[in-house]
């Protein structure tokens, strides 16, 4: 549980080791540093969101209880988030800190981390369900996954950027979050459609 945590803080903390302490640079690129690392350290806890499930035979009993398969999803998908996550943003103040980032640039990146982590743990479950029952999928979910996250990732750095100058960015706000509420709708039945394919 703590792999995903502890690559997320190292990942910050090379950055400005390798382009150097100057203030200016940390703000600038420190928005983006975060969220490059937030979506890499939840792709890497991501893969065992059904695993595990899959290897035990627990995921054959999810299809086969009454309750709808869906709902046993969102509950993974959800509890999968608020491990990984919580973390991140209790430790995210010190590292806003680290790389200068002020005080409204912060609000933006909490804001864009509150509704655009749990858009990354939704479609991630997509890729997790196609390729559970492959060996080393990892690499393949990331090939699958990293591609469709990069819209998330200019709006919400566009958000902090906005932010960086005073400028209002309840616009990425709400491409953001109508982004969540499209996932939040269908990704649960097309992950318990995968998982059916991929347990047939």
């Amino acid at each position: 549980l703590m792999q995903p945590l502890m690559f997320f803080v190292l990942v910050i903390t090379l950055f400005p080791l390798a382009i150097g302490p100057s203030p200016e640079t940390l703000q600038r690129i420190g928005g983006g540093v975060i969220w490059v690392a937030a979506i890499l350290s939840l792709l890497l806890g991501m893969e065992r969101m059904f695993r595990d499930d899959f290897a035990d035979g627990s995921l054959e009993q999810y299809m086969l209880s009454p309750t709808p398969l869906y709902l046993i999803v969102v509950v993974k998908v959800l509890t999968h988030w608020l491990m990984h996550i919580v973390p991140l943003f209790l430790i995210s103040p010190v590292l806003a800190l680290f790389l200068n980032l002020t005080f409204d640039m912060y609000v933006a990146l909490m804001l864009t981390l509150l509704l655009g982590t749990p858009l990354i743990s939704f479609i991630g479950g997509i890729g997790v369900a196609l390729t559970v029952g492959l060996h080393r999928g990892g690499v393949l979910l990331a090939l699958l996954l990293i591609p469709i996250f990069i819209p998330l990732l200019i709006f919400a750095t566009s958000a902090i950027e906005s932010a960086s100058m005073l400028l209002p960015y309840h616009a990425q706000l709400a491409i953001i979050a109508a982004l969540l509420l499209f996932s939040v709708a269908l990704s649960p039945m097309a992950i318990a459609y995968s998982l059916k394919v991929s347990q047939n």
